[in-house]
């Protein structure tokens, strides 16, 4: 083959991969093995060369582990449930699991042509009857264990979708999808017990050294151990049974500075205090349309109602505080109930400004003064501070010291106990929808409510409702008007019963898919035996965006598992190594319309034409309208002179934006494939910047990238048709291949994917320019296939072919460096006169420094500066330069 032809070489390949099952992980427990995960997709119907990022990152990493020998797993599957394929068939009619199967099939088949090495074999999505049945088992098992439960709870209800929304579904009190005004509701719910495992999962986050340290940061804050008080205030007249208000705070050692109590609108005394008072009723029902989110509250307008209740301060029952209902305080956190002490928190301070309340200073910083009164001063908790108002004392401290101090004074004086509290809250699990995992409960009159016999899992959706297609049209919950479903015989005593109709959460279905990934089709949730070889994964590749809530219930998941016999002890950390990687971005191309919107165009709408010095994007239907040919190099720069006159030519270019399909910035892999060839992708999307950093695609970057690699199959190809003796370059050239293979394992080993693509640059500039024998350029040309192989497999598959490569390079044992090779018997010594390189001297590397001096002043381009006279200075620095100052 005389030119690189994608389109030909990379489906071969391919076909020799799944003809030799060569991405098929085996149970062989007899290899290392080696575990290596992305996060699976939602089946939105198209990839987009985000994904391609992400999974060529994993595969790069399995390809070269195979090649070391190890015994790969590299799984895909779908994270199939959840509103989306609701909203779908709202929109266009049909069926979520029609919708969902679709997208699957469409992904999959744009998927397989990238080549990467996924043990298709392994696939499932969780909407697959078989998965969520095992699902539905474990939950069962955790329920007999105590780690779920049923209890009532306020959660966002968006009264048209008629569902509970999750805070971060909530945009300025509305709901994300049908943007109706949300309601905080108390309804029935099912929750894990995750915050029993609080503390576990703190201190778990220390033995994950392979993970970034921002992500572990990101858990410890939202697992939220603090040390503080919890104490009571006694009130004064408050409704019977409602002497005393609970407080938990993290800052004992500002109870002095306290000017009021504030309640969470769903307290206990404020729900009492709603019943019998139309303004409370009202004050609360606003603060409850309010954003439920810490970012939501923040930013919101503190607002507060003034009960009339007052409390006693407890270390002088003379002072009496009143106490607000406020709409910053969640009940869902602490008690519900706080004190203000606004002199030195932001929040207090803008509340008792607005309500006319005392400002009190209770330490002030060592030097200079403060205006209380103006801005709170909030202090780092390690800067030392004066007290001036502190229970344990006055001494200088800071206010980790001070809050210990308040708490032992308050323990010793009987006002409270010192407690540790965590911000983590309990996962509420339940949905009220159609497209998730059924809850596998009945509830009965008689029994109250059952869990299912495990022998009638699974508890399968419905497709349709008695032979009629479901509405989803109609706003809440099909399960609900599907009386066929929905009423059953209860498993303990087989009278009349109704099942679960909310679904589970769709973050427990991939709090799990790993582990049911190293025995997909088995009877039950894990193979203990399978599960005890190939977890933990060992590595685990995926964005930011999940750093939390994903990797947090997976943690949690492990350890549930553990403690229902599904996973073995040793898998308590579900991801030995994390990485996050960056976003792909693209530039936007925006117009304006009649109406002054922005229209916004897809790369492939636009062109890019250099005209005097800059460069002029302006649409293509420009050339239409003109009758010209876009491809014809006059007619673009007719267009490009003539476009100032016709305004609705020229395109806005807004550089390195995250893709976005509202925005059309999105690069269509397939597309790509077609033009370039998946190699070309691949290689784009690893060399342009770190894999943790954001790259932007642009299609000189693709144009490039496949122009290099059109270069290294002609190469190779020449080198495999030649016949050359060896000459005195060989040895040369034999060294740098092993100086690549070394350099080039080390930044696989190191997730410095660019680093080795730049490496493999220079490595193929080597080849190309030596005038070594055909043998060693073979051998060299075959370790660069190699080298490549993890980034560009099918490529490498053709060079190692047409070079008599024995089986499939994907199989062949990484090259390693020959140590003798690296040592250097020489080194080349920039040579700088008066700051300037003049030239450079090659020398052994045990040249004593006075004979390396000789042979400088001997150099031409030292005497002609030095003209005969004596350097003023001559400085060698052994192994790296020589500057001689004339």
């Amino acid at each position: 083959m005389s030119r690189y032809d994608p389109a030909e070489i990379e489906p071969k390949w391919q076909a020799a991969w799944d003809e030799a099952l060569t991405f098929k992980a085996s149970d062989d427990t007899s290899k290392p093995k080696y575990y290596v995960l992305s996060m699976f997709p939602y089946p939105s119907g198209r990839i987009h060369i985000g994904h391609v990022r992400n999974y060529t990152l994993s595969d790069v990493i399995a390809r070269y582990k195979l090649a070391g020998g190890h015994n790969v797993l590299h799984p895909m599957g779908f994270d199939a449930f959840g509103m989306p394929a609701e909203n779908a068939a709202m929109a266009n009619g049909g069926h979520p699991k029609d919708w969902t199967y679709g997208n699957i099939d469409d992904m999959v088949a744009q998927m397989k042509p990238m080549g990467w090495s996924f043990d298709w074999s392994r696939k499932f999505a969780t909407c697959d009857e078989d998965y969520y049945g095992q699902q539905q088992a474990l939950f069962l098992d955790m329920l007999e264990a105590g780690l779920i439960y049923r209890k009532n709870a306020m959660v966002n209800w968006d009264p048209v979708d008629m569902t509970v929304l999750a805070n971060e579904q909530v945009e300025n009190g509305r709901g994300w999808r049908s943007g109706a005004l949300v309601e905080r509701k108390e309804l029935t719910q099912w929750f894990f017990r995750i915050s029993d495992f609080s503390d576990e999962l703190l201190e778990g986050l220390d033995t994950l050294d392979d993970w970034p340290a921002k992500v572990k940061l990101m858990q410890a804050n939202w697992i939220g151990r603090s040390r503080g008080l919890q104490f009571a205030f006694s009130t004064v007249n408050a409704p019977e049974g409602h002497d005393r208000i609970e407080v938990y705070t993290t800052r004992p050692d500002t109870l002095l500075g306290a000017s009021f109590v504030g309640i969470s609108p769903d307290h206990p005394l404020a729900k009492v205090l709603e019943r019998d008072n139309p303004e409370v009723a009202a004050f609360t029902a606003e603060c409850r349309k309010g954003g439920t989110t810490e970012e939501a509250i923040e930013t919101a307008e503190k607002l507060g109602f003034d009960t009339g209740i007052t409390v006693r301060h407890p270390f002088d029952t003379a002072v009496e505080l009143p106490v607000y209902i406020a709409n910053f305080i969640l009940m869902d956190y602490g008690t519900g109930a706080v004190f203000g002490c606004p002199g030195h928190d932001a929040r207090d301070h803008e509340f008792a400004t607005k309500y006319g309340l005392p400002i009190v200073e209770t330490f002030e910083p060592i030097e200079g003064g403060i205006d209380i009164k103006a801005e709170p001063f909030v202090p780092q908790k390690t800067e030392k501070v004066r007290y001036t108002r502190l229970i344990a004392g006055e001494e200088i401290q800071t206010s980790e010291e001070a809050v210990e101090a308040a708490v032992a004074f308050c323990e010793a004086n009987g006002v409270g106990q010192g407690v540790t509290k965590y911000r983590l809250r309990d996962w509420g699990l339940s949905r009220q929808r159609y497209w998730g995992c059924p809850i596998p409960v009945v509830h009965c009159e008689t029994c109250g409510t059952v869990p299912e016999k495990k022998e009638n899992l699974p508890i399968a959706l419905p497709y349709d409702n008695g032979g009629e297609a479901i509405d989803f049209a109609i706003p809440g919950n099909p399960l609900d008007r599907h009386p066929t479903w929905r009423d059953c015989a209860c498993p303990s005593c087989g009278g009349a019963a109704k099942r679960e109709t909310d679904t589970m959460d769709t973050f427990v279905d991939s709090s799990w898919y790993f582990a049911r990934f190293t025995a997909p089709r088995a009877k039950t949730p894990t193979d203990m035996d399978k599960a005890g070889y190939w977890m933990t994964v060992d590595q685990y590749v995926g964005g930011i965006e999940h750093a939390i809530l994903h990797l947090l219930y997976s943690r949690f998941f492990t350890r549930a598992m553990i403690q229902t016999g599904h996973l073995p002890e040793s898998c308590a950390e579900p991801f030995k190594a994390l990485f996050t990687q960056g976003m792909v971005t693209h530039a936007i191309y925006q117009t304006t319309s009649d109406a002054g919107r922005p229209v916004y165009h897809y790369p492939e709408e636009v062109v890019s034409i250099p005209f005097e010095g800059k460069s002029v994007v302006v649409l293509k239907k420009a050339f239409e309208e003109q009758g010209m040919d876009v491809d014809n190099e006059a007619h673009r720069q007719a267009v490009a002179t003539a476009f100032h006159d016709f305004p609705h030519w020229g395109v806005e270019v807004v550089p390195s934006a995250k893709m976005s399909k509202s925005k059309n910035n999105v690069v269509d892999p397939v597309a790509i494939i077609e033009q370039y060839g998946a190699d070309t992708a691949r290689w784009f999307v690893l060399s342009d910047s770190p894999p943790e950093r954001d790259v932007e695609w642009t299609a000189s970057g693709a144009e490039a990238a496949n122009r290099h690699l059109g270069r290294v199959f002609r190469a190779c190809a020449e080198i495999a048709e030649s016949e050359v003796p060896p000459t005195g370059e060989d040895e040369a050239l034999a060294r740098e291949m092993h100086k690549a293979i070394r350099d080039v394992t080390l930044a696989i080993e190191s997730f410095g994917f660019n680093a080795a693509i730049a490496r493999l640059y220079a490595f193929t500039n080597a080849l190309t320019k030596s005038r070594a024998g055909s043998e060693t350029k073979r051998a060299a040309a075959k370790a660069l296939a190699q080298l490549m192989s993890p980034m560009t497999p099918h490529l490498s598959e053709e060079i190692w072919s047409l070079l008599g490569g024995e089986g499939l390079i994907a199989n062949a044992p990484w090259p390693v460096a020959d140590e003798a090779m690296l040592v250097e018997d020489s080194v080349t010594l920039p040579i700088q006169v008066n700051g300037k390189r003049r030239g450079e001297l090659t020398v052994p590397v045990d040249m004593a420094k006075d004979e390396i001096e000789k042979l400088v002043l001997a150099h031409s381009a030292v005497e002609r500066a030095l003209n005969g006279a004596a350097p003023k200075k001559l400085i060698v620095v052994p192994g790296r330069i020589v500057n001689v100052v004339a």
